[in-house]
């Protein structure tokens, strides 16, 4: 059986061109064009993932992500009209796993679609797996130092947790995996393309902004576990224009 991708789309021309272009790629698109329609579709069959739309006419399409989240841990694709970065943050935020803006290419979906899926390891009748792929993946426990700390970081990679100032960092797969790459050497700048290959198991499925919207949320999540929020000079996480990202030294 081919995977099952649900499109959330409420755009005729747009869904039967996503539909159309799944479908050659050997995927079972189902289209819905509502959230209540889409709902009522995640309650009766087993989804691999879902191509959603921001702007839906019945509800928001962020809204609606949290309440998947809330039930299902099925992965996400956002389709957005809106260019903001803060809209793509926010979306990555919340538990999407990536975003196309529109007008955008049907191949580029397709890539997309299929790099998710890669990186869940899924298949249509095992959308459980996608439950292990939203947490932070297991870090194999070092010999006899299973946590260190570093200035104001602790790292307990046994737990896969990190805590900043005392307080223990709530992150995404990606934000832990990240931070961890910084951790291992403060210091040191890491290229994006660097950083990808560490937090991304297909790094070629992703992009510079992506990295970019990544470092942006870890560093809100940064500020509000150190309770400040002043200028730069606050901010563990320095960037160099040109070259990249790196974790100031303690």
């Amino acid at each position: 059986m081919p995977p099952l991708i649900l499109i959330i789309e409420d755009e005729p021309t747009i869904a039967d061109t996503l539909v159309y272009a799944l479908k050659t790629e050997g995927f079972e698109p189902v289209w819905k064009t509502t959230g209540r329609e889409a709902l009522e579709e995640l309650a009766g069959r087993s989804v691999a993932l879902i191509v959603l739309d921001v702007g839906l006419p019945d509800v928001n399409g962020f809204e609606l992500c949290k309440r998947i989240r809330a039930k299902w841990p099925v992965p996400v694709l956002f389709l957005t009209a809106r260019t903001d970065e803060i809209d793509r943050i926010v979306g990555l935020e919340i538990g999407g796993d990536d975003y196309v803006t529109k007008p955008f290419s049907p191949r580029e979906v397709c890539a997309r679609v299929k790099a998710i899926l890669r990186r869940g390891a899924m298949t249509p009748a095992g959308v459980e797996a996608t439950a292990a792929a939203q947490m932070p993946a297991r870090v194999e426990k070092p010999a006899g130092n299973p946590a260190t700390a570093s200035g104001d970081f602790f790292h307990d990679e046994e737990r896969c947790e990190i805590r900043f100032h005392g307080q223990r960092l709530e992150l995404t797969r990606y934000e832990y995996r990240l931070l961890r790459a910084l951790l291992k050497r403060r210091g040191r700048v890491y290229s994006r393309d660097e950083l990808m290959t560490q937090a991304w198991e297909d790094p070629g499925a992703s992009l510079d902004r992506t990295v970019d919207a990544h470092i942006k949320t870890l560093r809100a999540k940064l500020r509000a576990a150190a309770g400040t929020h002043g200028n730069g000079d606050n901010d563990p996480i320095q960037t160099h224009r040109g070259l990249g990202y790196s974790l100031r030294d303690p």
